[in-house]
């Protein structure tokens, strides 16, 4: 019994001297660092996957090798020679010679390779990741969904990309711990990094990205087949130090492609909102509440593709497509209403309203349509339909209210601030109007990029110079200039600014570039001159302003809006009331329930102080109005105006 110890000391001792101990040590410490390194270079080279396992896989299988060779073998000056055994040992004798102490190059090695370990290490053991410290405070995790790559190789299936991504942003969004940024704001940053091939998007940019939008964490996933199965992949990572805190893997087939992204969504959401669980909430599958039809899904993105280029026509052909394929689609639907609204307001800055009227209607079909699917809805999109429904039928003190409520769900959605600044300018609320358009200039500026559009700038200017502010005003036109040297609105209110500082020169300058560009877009003479007039009137100057209204009224004098253009405004600024009422009764007499007639006949009679009768009229107006068109904040007070001096009347 007293030889088996004897054994067991003999070996371990064998060990020592054969220095297997170390060799090991120093595999583990190399084969971690060879993990740390593939894993941080996979996303970077677009490596595959499984080769983080392949090289687990052989370094595992290297470990035997490796302590065998150091039990047969050592490294010795004179190069590697075969271990001799301890018996070999014990018959040889040994010469002790002196020699000198020196630093060995394998404590070197084991040094630099501790190091390494302990700077890899530490931040796993000792360090909270984001997630931690932001559950642990309260604050909520911002996430950002970067479109998923398509690695199929099947390019009619790129759809699946952004499809994949919404319904990520909008199951993440139902959640009220979490902040999710939209796929409007990811859109415009990729294409600023000239990224068309989703394929192309590496960690490094996608956490760029995610920073620039304020995200803790982005979602960076990929789309792959093998035969007839689907698999999606997708990273939760840290949008600062690229940490990947989590991986998801789901297997499925090409019909199932929407449920396989409505099971990825949850898988996500739960791991990121860890109090939901332990709440006991049960998981919700169909989150997003879109389409279960891929091909409805593939007309929605090619739609809301042209919606961003402004080619709204476009973009109805496509929504209305995807409708026709599933009828429930609601968000195909609010997209149609947005797009016959926004088209509706171009077309009416140079025609008539009351020709356009068709678009409207169909703006408000398509809204009702979405509207009775709130049920289906995540917070987010009962919002955001509550802000289309206050734009079609309500007033814009409820727009402001629900626009507020969607920056509270995303306070990096510019398009959101800049549409608040619209309903305080249209609301006449200049003074409030003016952080929100600059808070999407400062959003725009913070990506290093420039807005879409010019009126960003021009919209900013214009609540400048109507609060006083001429050198703000002016400081943005010449920012915006830089960017949008040639667009009309901007050119016109440069020259209302100029005017109205007194430099005629200058406003003239500008009067003369406008009246080019705007015969370049093939304008009639008669609206060149009728936008002329407005830029005068705007800039205080109204015997110019009238003698522009009165020329063009004679360019075309059949038609009943250029005389109405001129009533108002002789009403409006008391240039002659009594001449503008009896040019728009000329007018009513043959359009009689036009609402914007209606609606000047009212204000000259207010004007001259037939109260009664304006107010009969004005009402009239203002009902057919709701009925018809747009919520105009300029005719409500007027209403109000007449209604509060019917009742002053009465009082007296």
């Amino acid at each position: 019994m007293s030889e088996s110890p004897n054994k067991l000391i003999r070996f371990w001792q064998e060990l020592k001297r054969r220095k297997v101990f170390s060799v090991v040590t120093t595999y583990a410490a190399t084969a971690y660092i060879i993990i740390e390194v593939v894993n941080n270079l996979i996303g970077p080279l677009h490596l595959p996957d499984w080769l983080a396992t392949l090289v687990v896989t052989l370094l595992i299988i290297g470990l035997p090798v490796v302590i065998i060779l150091s039990w047969i073998f050592d490294f010795t000056p004179q190069g590697i020679k075969k271990t001799e055994s301890l018996e070999e040992l014990e018959n040889k004798e040994i010469v002790v010679k002196p020699v000198k102490s020196k630093l060995r190059a394998s404590y070197v090695l084991n040094a630099v390779l501790l190091i390494a370990v302990i700077v890899l290490a530490y931040p796993k053991i000792f360090k909270r990741n984001t997630l931690e410290k932001l559950r642990s405070s309260g604050e909520k995790i911002t996430v950002a969904v970067m479109p998923f790559q398509n690695m199929t190789g099947d390019s009619t299936k790129n759809f699946w990309q952004e499809m994949i991504q919404d319904n990520l942003i909008t199951s993440l969004s139902n959640s009220e711990e979490l902040k999710v940024r939209q796929t409007e704001s990811i859109s415009t940053l990729l294409q600023s990094n000239d990224i068309t091939n989703y394929a192309s998007i590496a960690p490094t940019v996608a956490g760029s990205i995610s920073q620039k939008l304020n995200a803790n964490v982005f979602v960076l996933g990929s789309i792959s087949k093998t035969d007839s199965t689907i698999r999606l992949n997708a990273k939760l990572i840290d949008s600062n130090t690229e940490e990947v805190f989590k991986s998801f893997q789901i297997d499925g087939t090409a019909k199932n492609i929407l449920h396989l992204a409505d099971s990825l969504s949850v898988i996500a959401r739960d791991f990121l909102v860890v109090s939901e669980l332990e709440k006991g909430i049960p998981k919700i599958y169909n989150l997003s509440g879109m389409t279960n039809s891929p091909d409805a899904y593939r007309c929605f993105i090619l739609g809301r593709n042209e919606f961003m280029k402004e080619d709204y026509l476009s973009g109805i052909n496509w929504f209305t497509k995807a409708i026709a394929i599933d009828s429930n689609f609601f968000q195909a639907m609010i997209l149609t209403s947005l797009a016959f609204n926004n088209h509706f307001e171009y077309e009416t800055w140079f025609s008539s309203v009351y020709d356009k009227l068709y678009l409207y209607e169909e703006a408000k079909k398509w809204c009702l349509r979405a509207y009775k699917k709130m049920d289906q809805m995540t917070m987010q999109q009962k919002i955001n339909m509550q802000w289309l429904y206050a734009r079609l039928f309500e007033t814009k003190y409820e727009e402001i209210k629900y626009l507020k409520q969607l920056i509270q769900t995303d306070d990096q959605w510019v398009s959101v601030y800049f549409n608040l600044g619209n309903s305080y300018y249209e609301s006449k609320q200049y003074e409030q109007a003016i952080p929100e358009y600059n808070k999407a200039l400062e959003i725009y500026e913070k990506w290093g990029l420039k807005p879409y559009w010019a009126f960003y700038y021009t919209y900013l200017g214009q609540m400048y110079y109507k609060t006083g502010q001429y050198k703000k005003a002016e400081k943005v036109f010449k920012t915006a200039e830089k960017d949008f040297p040639d667009d009309p609105e901007l050119i016109g209110w440069r020259a209302v600014l100029a005017l109205s500082q007194g430099d005629t020169i200058e406003a003239n300058r500008y009067f003369k570039s406008l009246s080019t560009s705007l015969r370049n877009m093939s304008l009639s003479e008669a609206t060149i001159t009728s936008l002329l007039a407005f830029a005068y009137n705007e800039a205080g100057v109204p015997e110019k302003a009238e003698e522009y209204y009165r020329l063009a009224q004679s360019l075309e004098s059949d038609n009943p809006d250029r005389v109405n253009s001129l009533a108002y405004f002789l009403i409006d600024k008391n240039r002659n009331v009594n001449e503008g009422v009896e040019l728009i009764d000329k007018v009513l007499e043959v359009i009689p329930e036009n609402f914007i007639y209606l609606h000047t006949k009212g204000w000259g009679l207010y004007k001259q102080t037939k109260y009664n009768e304006a107010l009969d009229v004005l009402q009239k107006s203002w009902d057919l109005r709701r009925e018809k068109a747009v919520y105009d904040h300029e005719a409500f007070l007027h209403l109000e105006a007449a209604k509060k001096a019917v009742a002053g009347q009465k009082v007296n």
